[in-house]
């Protein structure tokens, strides 16, 4: 049969090959990551951690900090603003020899990452988030993988700390799902994870040492860059010839917002952070030098707003009438292919399928108007979701949580 009421094959067929492309792509980095297992073994050395803070929540922080004390670290090095007074009153009230306070002032959190990473004295230095936890055996977890000596950097297993106190929260948890169980786990098993989240992260002292000046004085397009210095970082390790790893057995817990503007805000940060990260991998070469699998995934990062916008122009502006039936397909097609790809988190979370269509529109507003904004605007610099006049991340400070279960995984 040539037709499908008005509409032939061959007005469908484009669409249906770059369907079958994505649709490709998805099933081979997921296939991939269901073989990649954790390293295991019972390698360990000295640990520096090094956590920048910025009018982060005194009361988080601190939570924050027992989970890395717990831990047993050679040494936690906070760098605090000069003028977060109350975070540097709250942390000199405690007694631990582990604990160093560096008093700084930020010039954005590379620098604050500068001054932590030379004043480290271990083997390995482990970057933190002020508002990340650790779940218990992170830190033994995340320095196996250095066994090797070809390991520069290991990123680790990351989800939404309370998830469930807001529906942006539960949102952002399943896209980190997807990241963490469908596409990362494929390009460290390929030796080369192409950014390494710095909610937590661990480092080769000696091997970001040598590119620290590169990351504290990173220049795109004539203007210093802000923030982005996790993915920076990841590439400054990769281009040396290390590789960058992930271990899914080192689990942490992040602080994300509690609202819409704040969401909205971080994903624009993030999407600028991308196009910068991976557009200078792209020009100065490193990124035809990794495995295939980190090739195609940045490559589709860059390129989704350009392939989604096309899918979507081409159902619009095609003969496909738009009738009940037509709409009512689309909407079909659109629910069961995000469905499909979010089984890793609702297999996790099976009550979570009535946040489908909510999920589905998400993604195609980041893919559509966020990335193409972020795009347009890739060179303007700024945190966005913090400010000098207020404390903690906008919906992320202590205020949004259960306090009632605050100390409970998410």
């Amino acid at each position: 049969m040539e037709t499908v009421g008005e509409l032939s094959w061959r007005d469908i067929m484009p669409l249906g090959l770059a369907g079958i492309f994505v649709w490709f792509l998805w099933i081979y980095r997921a296939v991939l990551s269901r073989f990649a297992r954790p390293t295991v073994n019972d390698f360990r050395t000295s640990v520096s951690v090094v956590v920048p803070a910025y009018r982060e929540d005194p009361e988080i922080l601190l939570e924050c900090l027992e989970t890395w004390l717990a831990q047993n670290p050679a040494e936690i090095i906070i760098v605090p603003d000069l003028e977060d007074t109350e975070v540097l009153q709250r942390l000199a009230e405690v007694r631990d020899p582990r604990l160093r306070i560096i008093p700084f002032a930020h010039r954005g959190k590379r620098s604050a990452l500068g001054v932590g990473i030379r004043a480290a004295r271990s083997e390995l230095v482990v970057l933190v988030d002020s508002d990340t936890r650790w779940l218990p055996g992170l830190l033994d977890a995340v320095q196996m993988p250095f066994a090797d000596p070809q390991v520069g950097g290991v990123g680790t297993q990351q989800n939404v700390y309370q998830r469930t106190t807001s529906i942006w929260r539960r949102i952002a948890d399943w896209l980190v799902n997807l990241r963490y169980y469908d596409y990362v786990p494929a390009m460290g098993r390929a030796g080369a994870v192409a950014c390494l989240s710095g909610r937590t992260a661990a480092y080769r002292r000696s091997a970001i040492l040598p590119v620290l000046k590169h990351l504290e004085d990173e220049f795109f397009l004539g203007r210093r860059c802000i923030a982005g210095d996790d993915g920076r970082l990841t590439w400054l390790v990769l281009a040396q010839g290390y590789k960058t790893v992930h271990q899914s057995s080192a689990k942490a817990l992040s602080m994300f917002p509690s609202s819409f503007s704040a969401f909205v805000k971080q994903r624009v940060r993030w999407s600028r952070n991308s196009y910068r990260c991976y557009l200078t991998a792209v020009w100065k070469g490193w990124l035809w030098r990794v495995p295939m699998v980190t090739k195609l995934t940045v490559l589709q990062i860059l390129l989704t707003p350009v392939t989604m916008g096309m899918a979507l122009a081409y159902l619009i502006f095609s003969r496909l009438e738009l009738t009940v039936h037509s709409i009512a397909l689309t909407l079909i097609w659109l629910l069961l292919g995000r469905g499909l790809r979010g089984y890793s988190h609702l297999r996790r979370h099976p009550q979570e399928i009535l946040l489908l269509p909510v999920t589905a529109l998400v993604v195609i507003f980041i893919a559509l108007p966020i990335k193409l904004y972020a795009f347009v605007t890739m060179n303007k610099q700024g945190w966005l979701t913090r400010t000098a006049d207020s404390i903690g991340g906008e919906g992320q400070n202590a205020a949004t949580l259960n306090r009632a279960t605050a100390g409970a995984e998410a």
